[in-house]
């Protein structure tokens, strides 16, 4: 989960890529589930565009679908 600190850093960052595991994974639980924008607290065209990253990712097995 996004703490406050990484909050700022998070909405910052001006280009969401999927190949960019590390700050993808910051959205997810450990179970591989994306989390809500509630939980993230970042903007609802931001938690789209991130959701469309980590699908992308995981289409591309550079995340998991289900944590083991």
């Amino acid at each position: 989960m996004a703490h406050q600190s990484e909050r700022e850093e998070i909405e910052h960052k001006k280009f969401v890529d999927y190949k960019d595991v590390q700050y993808l994974r910051m959205f997810m639980n450990p179970h591989a589930k994306i989390l809500s924008k509630k939980r993230t607290n970042v903007q609802a065209s931001r938690q789209r565009e991130i959701a469309l990253a980590i699908k992308r990712a995981r289409y591309m097995a550079l995340l998991p679908y289900l944590a083991a």
